[in-house]
């Protein structure tokens, strides 16, 4: 199976909506443009910035097309699945391959707590269930648990899980999931943006990174840098995109980089709620950042 594509930064993208949480065409195509253009190397859609949650599966579907219709096969285009039980995650995986994705990425179920060996076989049967490439997510902040390290190494085994993007920001772990599977090709991504470049240290092959949304062109510096040799330059541009990407754990999860593309004039509408906008100091905070990048 080809997996060359998978690398280099990959913007979790966010959808815009309307009062009535139905996808805004015009906008969804304006950001994909606008991360396009910034460089990046794929685009994700309805990861947890996406806010998979709030957008009902036919509503999934058409941003899907309207994502892929836009990008013309300039970058792949990845699926996320977020549901908790196995038989709505194949729907959605057929779903996509059905429509085109490249390959789709997987959250672990949330609000449950299912042991290994459940879980190996949610993964297996969803795998089994297309012939794409898949990628595991491990979001320990937002499901409550981690992949084990034992888990992953024997889902890389699986001919078509090919990888993983980490959100736990422990790099030790990160570390584990890499050093694990290097005998099978299998490939980590970064999900933390604060910790890119450590992770690329210790052989990710990109990330995942919201802040892309927004400022994707310095967050291709740091891959970019990196890939060239250019450690200096590339701790550089990861420490530029810190203070802008810690300024969103001050605002409810995920909306701040939804505020912050507001801010460059996107125009991407409100979160869907219960979520509502940041709050006047972190929008403030939002700008400053933003300001010191030189994107406002």
């Amino acid at each position: 199976m080809d997996t060359n594509f998978i690398h280099g930064v990959i913007p979790p993208i966010l959808t815009p909506v309307d009062e009535s949480d139905h996808v805004v065409d015009s906008a969804m195509r304006r950001l994909t443009e606008h991360v396009i253009e910034g460089g990046v190397h794929g685009i994700l859609a309805f990861g947890s910035n996406g806010e998979f949650y709030g957008v009902d599966p036919m509503e999934q579907q058409r941003a899907l097309t309207i994502i892929l219709d836009q990008v013309s096969g300039r970058v792949p285009v990845y699926m996320g699945i977020g549901a908790i039980t196995t038989r709505e995650c194949i729907k959605t995986a057929i779903m996509a391959e059905k429509e085109g994705a490249q390959a789709v990425s997987i959250l672990a179920p949330m609000f449950v707590a299912p042991n290994d060996d459940e879980l190996y076989e949610h993964f297996t049967a969803i795998a089994k269930s297309v012939s794409l490439p898949v990628l595991l997510y491990n979001n320990p902040g937002r499901v409550g648990y981690n992949f084990s390290t034992n888990l992953v190494a024997r889902l890389a085994k699986l001919p078509n899980i090919v990888g993983m993007k980490d959100s736990s920001g422990n790099l030790t772990m990160t570390a584990e999931y890499i050093r694990l599977t290097k005998g099978e090709q299998y490939k980590v991504l970064a999900g933390k943006d604060t910790v890119i470049l450590a992770s690329l240290v210790y052989g990710a092959v990109g990330c995942v990174a919201s802040t892309a949304n927004v400022v994707p062109k310095l967050v291709v510096e740091i891959y970019d840098k990196f890939m060239a040799g250019d450690i200096k330059g590339a701790l550089e541009a990861q420490y530029k995109l810190n203070p802008f990407r810690m300024v969103f754990d001050k605002a409810s999860f995920p909306i701040a980089a939804k505020e912050a593309a507001n801010l460059i004039g996107l125009d991407l509408g409100n979160p869907i709620k219960p979520n509502k906008g940041c709050s006047d100091d972190v929008k403030a905070q939002l700008k400053k950042t933003l300001q010191d990048i030189g994107v406002l």
